[in-house]
C-alpha cells in the first residue's frame, strides 16, 4: 500500500507539476492575492475529480470519442492565445501600481470562471488525468491507495503555489518584476497554444 501511495504522490506530483498553464496562472493569482486560494482550490478539486474519474473507467468513453478532444484542442489554442495577449499587453504596459495588494482586483465570480476555464480547456489536462495517470494506477497494487497520493500531490502542489506566491509578494510587485512575470506567463501560454496548434495532442 505505502509503494502504491508513493508511486502516486510522486510520479502523479511530477505529471500535475507540467501541466503549465494551469500553473502559471495561479500563481500569478497568488501574486497577485487576487482569490489566489479559490483558485488553488479548484484546480485541487479539478485534479482529483477527473483522475478518480479516470481510474474509473471515463478514460475508455474519452477514447470512444476522439472528436471531443479535437474540439478541447481548439477552444483550448483560442483560450490559451487570449491569454497570451493579455500577459503580452500587460508586460508591455506596465502596473500602475507598486504594491500587488493595490492592483485593481477582478470578482471572485471572474477568477472562478478563468481558473476552470484555464483547468478545463487545455486538452493536455485530460490526457493526463484520465488517460496517463490512471494507466499508470491500473498497475499498482492498490489503486484507491495510488489515488490518495495522486491527492495529496495535488493538495500539497497547488497549495505551495498559492502559498509562496501570496508570501512573495511584496517583492515581486515591483513594476519591473510584474513585467517579468506577465511576461514569461505570455511565453508559457503562447508555446502551449502553439504546440496544440501544430502538434495536436
Amino acid at each position: 500500500m505505502l509503494e502504491s501511495y508513493l508511486t502516486g504522490l510522486i510520479v502523479c506530483g511530477g505529471i500535475i507539476v507540467a501541466i503549465g498553464a494551469q500553473n502559471a496562472y495561479l500563481l500569478s493569482q497568488a501574486i497577485r492575492r487576487e482569490h489566489h486560494w479559490w483558485s488553488a482550490g479548484l484546480c485541487i478539486v479539478a485534479d482529483i475529480t477527473l483522475f478518480t474519474l479516470g481510474m474509473f473507467g471515463i478514460s475508455a468513453a474519452l477514447m470512444a470519442m476522439p472528436e471531443a478532444l479535437e474540439i478541447l484542442r481548439w477552444l483550448g489554442v483560442a483560450f490559451l492565445g487570449w491569454l497570451a495577449i493579455q500577459s503580452f499587453v500587460r508586460a508591455s504596459r506596465g502596473r500602475a501600481v507598486l504594491e500587488a495588494g493595490e492592483v485593481t482586483k477582478r470578482s471572485l465570480k471572474a477568477v472562478v470562471f478563468t481558473t476552470l476555464a484555464v483547468t478545463l480547456l487545455n486538452p493536455q489536462v485530460y490526457l493526463d488525468t484520465l488517460l496517463l495517470i490512471p494507466a499508470i494506477g491500473a498497475q499498482q497494487e492498490d489503486a484507491t491507495t495510488f489515488v490518495a497520493g495522486a491527492s495529496s500531490a495535488s493538495i500539497l502542489w497547488f497549495g505551495l503555489l498559492a502559498w509562496g506566491g501570496s508570501a512573495l509578494a511584496s517583492i515581486l510587485s515591483r513594476p519591473l518584476a510584474w513585467r517579468i512575470i506577465d511576461g514569461v506567463i505570455g511565453i508559457m501560454m503562447a508555446a502551449i497554444a502553439l504546440h496544440l496548434t501544430f502538434s495536436g495532442l
